[in-house]
């Protein structure tokens, strides 16, 4: 599948580069990809076919398991593990070959740490669909030097995608405090950061996540405004029935799919700050998506109350009854 636009990226592709790297000798991964050589015009992922073969798991509803240094959401009256465990794991515990890391669930993002991350999924049969990133700076700040840490923590994990063997991560567009969204400005920010990802061949994706800034109607715009066969849409399930309006939501699910590629998140409820449970129908939801003749992953991220292997589980009986 194939998609190309006016805009046609012609950039170059570092990914041999990594393999130059000696054992024991590990570079930042910066360096990884200082060269390029292979000119790369569109994406183009052969998706699998079978139901089963397109779900992944998320590791944000595990997040109290998970040991990390940046990851605050670690409880330690239950069980830890290292991310490249839990990631291993997911085969055996929920029979589907696709796993979604976030970020901030990497104990390192050193090249040794990435290498061993990579090389321990694929001896347990699986493999990354999707990076989650969250960005710590807006790319809308009214500070262009904060603009630009964005981007650049953007273009840290295009070479980390590159490294453990994901297409593709979503990019945060962070809440700024000291400005309001802006397509122009975060279309601009963007742009460096798809150029970029386009010479490494990864995809970027924006999540209607924060209801202030990632709305899914503004995203819809930054993304017609981008222009680039290299940055879609990432449609979650739920998430903007933070706003109360399950009309809004099932209307903005509709508006992200046929901007979407490679990966949405499949939920069926969201809990608010406020403790309350918001649900949506996910036979309507899934029929959106088809629709939408969406042929990408679903990762399956359980938001609701109770266990989070008990709701992935479900998650994933749904899919496969759906998709």
């Amino acid at each position: 599948m194939k998609r190309i636009t006016r805009r046609t990226m012609l950039r170059n592709s570092s990914v041999a580069a990594a393999a130059a790297v000696t054992l024991g000798t590990w570079p930042e991964v910066s360096e990884l990809f200082a060269n390029s050589t292979s000119p790369v015009v569109a994406p183009d992922l052969k998706f699998p076919t079978a139901a089963r073969d397109r779900l992944a798991v998320a590791t944000w509803p595990f997040r109290a398991y998970i040991d990390s240094p940046s990851n605050e959401d670690r409880d330690k009256q239950q069980p830890g593990m290292d991310l490249r465990e839990f990631a291993a794991k997911v085969k055996r515990d929920f029979d589907v070959p696709g796993v979604e890391p976030l970020s901030l669930h990497f104990s390192s993002t050193d090249a040794a740490y990435l290498y061993s991350f990579r090389d321990t999924i694929e001896k347990a049969g699986v493999h990354v669909v999707n990076i989650p990133v969250d960005n710590s700076f807006s790319y809308y700040d009214a500070d262009p030097v904060a603009r630009q840490k964005a981007v650049d923590n953007g273009k840290k994990w295009v070479d980390i995608a590159v490294i453990i063997g994901s297409p593709s991560l979503r990019t945060s567009i962070t809440q700024a405090k000291n400005a309001k969204p802006d397509v122009a400005v975060v279309a601009e920010q963007l742009q460096k950061l798809v150029d970029y990802a386009a010479s490494k061949n990864i995809l970027l994706n924006l999540e209607n996540d924060n209801l202030a800034s990632e709305d899914a109607f503004f995203l819809v715009k930054v993304i017609e405004k981008v222009n680039s066969p290299y940055l879609h849409a990432l449609p979650d399930f739920c998430n903007s029935m933070q706003t109360g309006n399950e009309q809004f939501n099932y209307e903005a699910v509709t508006a992200l799919f046929p901007l979407a590629y490679n990966i949405c998140h499949v939920k069926d409820s969201e809990v608010g700050d406020n403790g309350k449970v918001v649900r949506v129908d996910l036979k309507r939801t899934f029929a959106i998506l088809k629709a939408s003749n969406y042929r990408g992953y679903c990762s399956m991220e359980w938001e609701g109350a109770g266990n989070p292997y008990d709701g992935t589980r479900f998650l994933i009986k749904s899919s496969l009854e759906n998709l």
